[in-house]
């Protein structure tokens, strides 16, 4: 069994982590730690956990997480990176939730967390945690950087056109929309409910910090500059991402559907759907799926791309945790085969 440790338990990610862990055969947790909440069960902040642990929430110590094999940090951003060296130091595989390790170039994530990065030189060893891309290399790394939920979907709509060259890298548009539940379990005013419900609206529509990872990785695939539009949305409903991703300029012989089907034909967790089918977000809620639509509308120039996740399951713990499967050689799909709740 994988001894492992989550630091920030008491997050909406923490706590997907602790339910998908609770079923996985080849894991034990072994502490859960929380600043605010140390001494207090488990069960007590999230009831629906009290058949699966009886774990009491600790102050975080380096001491207690060395003796874990594996410790996922569900923490927020700038939590990780001063925690992160002694862990590995120590032998201990870290998977990061929040975004210190995502991003390469210290700089740039210095620019856009607005703070110093406390680690920059194990920047180059993070590997960035989307199976779908970097499999091998998960395989064998110590510190996993966990992709962000609107890049995960976004990228995964993307990527068969750019490996193929389909895709004109410079005009990509994407607009996305996201459940409340993705700005986290803390107090926030645009996400109350009376807020938020019966409410559309778009944020850092100039700029939003998924921005820079999105683009970084599919420069990454293009080995070519990406130009990418995005405008994030929130909107009334707790879980999924729902991405549409426009590329022009696609040339109308290329099979999109015999392409697709083809790049995900051996990737667990991505479904492309039918022709003339399209996703729903209910249709992966609660489960660790990508459901991906490609269309070209009136048989025009422009492809448009449909991609749902859970933004907490395939958008954070979900891919996780496949990601730690991945890093201790085990069934890549262990504990995730959980199909989407419906209605």
């Amino acid at each position: 069994m994988i001894s492992v440790g989550i630091v920030g338990g008491t997050g909406y990610t923490g706590a997907e982590l602790l339910r998908l862990l609770a079923t996985h055969p080849q894991v034990r947790v072994q502490t859960v730690t929380s600043r605010s909440e140390a001494g207090k069960a488990l069960s007590e902040l999230y009831p629906n956990l009290s058949t699966s642990t009886d774990l009491q929430l600790v102050a975080p110590d380096s001491a207690e997480l060395k003796r874990c094999e594996c410790v996922f940090f569900a923490a927020p951003n700038g939590t990780a990176m001063h925690m992160v060296p002694e862990l590995i130091e120590a032998g201990v595989k870290v998977i990061d939730l929040a975004a210190d390790f995502r991003i390469k170039d210290a700089a740039v994530w210095e620019h856009w967390y607005k703070q110093t990065h406390a680690c920059p030189e194990l920047l180059p060893q993070a590997v960035y945690g989307l199976p779908e891309v970097h499999r091998e290399m998960i395989g064998q790394a110590r510190l996993v950087a966990n992709p962000g939920c609107y890049p995960t979907a976004i990228i995964l709509a993307v990527l068969p056109l750019l490996e193929q060259g389909l895709a004109e890298p410079a005009r990509l548009i994407a607009d996305a929309k996201s459940g409340v539940s993705g700005a986290g379990r803390g107090a926030n005013v645009p996400a109350l409910f009376s807020e938020a419900g019966e409410n559309f609206r778009a944020y850092n529509v100039q700029a939003h910090r998924h921005w820079p990872e999105i683009t970084q990785e599919l420069q990454g695939i293009r080995q070519a500059p990406v130009e990418l539009t995005f405008t994030p949305h929130l909107v009334p409903m707790v879980r999924g991402i729902f991405a549409t991703v426009y590329a022009p300029d696609v040339e109308d012989t290329a099979d999109l559907d015999a392409i697709y089907r083809q790049r995900y034909s051996h990737e667990p967790f991505v479904d492309v759907l039918p022709q003339g089918a399209l996703p729903e977000t209910k249709h992966v809620r609660g489960s660790n799926f990508c459901r991906l639509s490609v269309l070209r509308p009136n048989d025009g120039e422009v492809v448009v791309v449909l991609s749902v996740i859970d933004n907490l399951v395939k958008g954070a713990a979900g891919q996780a945790v496949q990601n730690m499967n991945l890093m201790f050689g085990l069934d890549e799909t262990a504990g995730l085969m959980q199909t989407g709740l419906f209605p």
